[in-house]
């Protein structure tokens, strides 16, 4: 790979990615000076690229000489690379090229249906398992009362035997009270509740946002605190329109977007 000429001793990089039609465009301010970690940043795609997944990355002092520029300025584009989940760094061990980030259908599909429609292992472990007290939010969000009982299931998440995501599921427990007892939670639950108990999910609603993880949660899925994470919500309700599942799922940015298909309403296309 070439080097990327003019790095070290200007903002404006010589190189032709940053032509306004590559995907780097939107990273340069309207003046068009570039700062030099984003010059280094684009640079270093390519040597993501080259590499492929699984490789190592040079050492910053290599990266340093190849591109002329301080270790500071080298740190600032691994790091964001890192944050994107471009790399992975790995304690006592170096710097890698990750893998492509998994993708999750937002559809009212399971998270085991969407990694094995990838060809991905999906796996679970199981952190609780109890019944308790709707409280207050559930008994919103449930349409029950606050002294109502719950069931309560979270799991850590797993692709591959790769932890990317804690999740906690709850359900009336009367409508679902053997489910404690007859539930493997090493399973698919909408497997289980569609297949064993003919639950229908009529419809969902979902809200995905960004967080960051506390610190149980980030250590129950093995990643750094500061890592950005994808937050969603869901409320399911079957046939006759009552809500009977909530769903908090964290997900870790690095590894995982979300997808979906949209289209026009019969609404939209008459009013056209």
């Amino acid at each position: 790979m070439r080097r990327a000429s003019g790095i070290g001793s200007s903002l404006v990089p010589t190189f032709s990615r940053l032509s306004a039609d590559g995907p780097v465009r939107d990273g340069i301010p309207d003046h068009g000076r570039v700062p030099r970690y984003y010059a280094v940043k684009v640079e270093l795609l390519t040597v993501i690229a080259e590499l492929g997944e699984g490789s190592a990355l040079p050492t910053e002092r290599e990266l340093c000489e190849r591109f002329e520029v301080s270790r500071a300025t080298v740190r600032q584009a691994v790091s964001e690379l890192v944050l994107e989940g471009r790399l992975s760094r790995r304690q006592g061990s170096g710097t890698y090229v990750a893998a492509p980030k998994l993708v999750q259908p937002l559809a009212l599909v399971s998270y085991t249906e969407g990694l094995r429609r990838q060809g991905i292992r999906p796996g679970r472990t199981l952190i609780t398992l109890e019944r308790r007290a709707a409280g207050p939010a559930l008994a919103v969000d449930l349409q029950i009362d606050q002294s109502a009982e719950v069931i309560h299931l979270e799991r850590v998440l797993h692709a591959d035997d790769e932890r990317v995501g804690l999740e906690s599921t709850y359900l009336r427990a009367d409508q679902f009270p053997t489910l404690p007892e007859a539930f493997d939670p090493e399973q698919s639950l909408y497997a289980y509740l569609r297949d064993e108990l003919g639950v229908v999910f009529d419809g969902a609603e979902e809200r995905v946002e960004t967080v960051l993880a506390t610190p149980r949660e980030a250590l129950l899925i093995g990643t750094n605190p500061a890592l950005p994470m994808l937050l969603m919500h869901r409320v399911s309700w079957g046939p006759d329109g009552k809500p009977f599942e909530r769903v908090r799922s964290l997900f870790r940015g690095d590894r995982l977007s979300f997808v979906t298909r949209l289209g026009r309403t019969e609404q939209e296309i008459t009013e056209r």
